[in-house]
């Protein structure tokens, strides 16, 4: 389970906090999608939990282990950023060995994951091209693989359709619903409200720093009347009343 307890964020010169007292509980199994408009707080919110961005006040903790006790805690998490950056001069293999190594994956369990991995995202082939050769959606297919790498129980994945041709988002999508189903938590944002309506067992939207709901698509469209039946509609009601 993944808590995060009153996490705020702020930056420096700004007058609205980036994040302010955020509070979600995320269980084994559930695919969480991350919705709000641009700038409403999402990756701010991804870069705390992963451990790139400290809060200014609040608390993480997955499964028991606090965001504080870092390696124990960043061991659990796979994560897949909006804009990839890698070593442009390694190839896409040694990249994954990379990391693979970092990780201390086995040698025989290792190949086994890449190997899989790499065919399953349609990118076996381009493995032993440099990376500065990949193209963006490339690029992300390789993101995805090395967050998967070393199996990980929290997968967060942020805007991870972006660049991905339809049978690599197909593909994706298939990975996460087997991810979750095998007892893992899965936490992405995404701008596609049709892909967050169709994969997401649960649901978060935020928007000027604050969350504004937290739960499933059945219970949003409840709370909101019969008259409103679609995320979009739901998301855009919502946001603009905070707006």
């Amino acid at each position: 389970m993944l808590e995060c307890a009153k996490l705020t964020k702020r930056y420096e010169g700004k007058e609205r906090a980036a994040v302010d007292s955020l509070s979600l509980t995320i269980g084994g199994g559930e695919i969480f999608g991350f919705l709000g408009p641009n700038g409403a707080g999402k990756s701010t919110t991804i870069r705390m939990i992963v451990g790139l961005l400290v809060p200014d006040s609040g608390s993480i903790s997955f499964r028991g282990v606090a965001s504080t006790r870092s390696v124990e805690y960043k061991k659990m998490i796979g994560y897949c950023a909006d804009e990839p950056t890698f070593y442009e001069k390694m190839t896409g293999r040694e990249h994954l060995s990379f990391l693979s190594d970092l990780y201390q994956i086995e040698e025989s369990r290792r190949s086994l994951r890449i190997g899989e991995l790499s065919e399953r995202m349609l990118l076996t082939r381009e493995l032993s091209d440099p990376i500065s050769s990949y193209s963006h959606g490339m690029r992300q297919k390789l993101s995805v693989i090395a967050a998967l790498l070393h199996e990980p129980k929290l997968l967060i994945l942020d805007e991870p359709m972006v660049g991905l041709d339809p049978k690599a988002s197909f593909t994706l999508k298939t990975l996460l619903k087997e991810y979750a189903a095998a007892g893992n938590t899965v936490f992405f944002s995404t701008h596609v409200l049709e892909v967050a309506e169709q994969l997401c067992t649960t649901l978060g939207i935020i928007s000027e720093g604050a969350l504004l709901y937290s739960g499933s698509f059945a219970d949003l469209r409840s709370q909101n009347g019969e008259g409103q039946q679609s995320l979009e509609s739901l998301f855009l009601s919502l946001t603009e009343v905070q707006a």
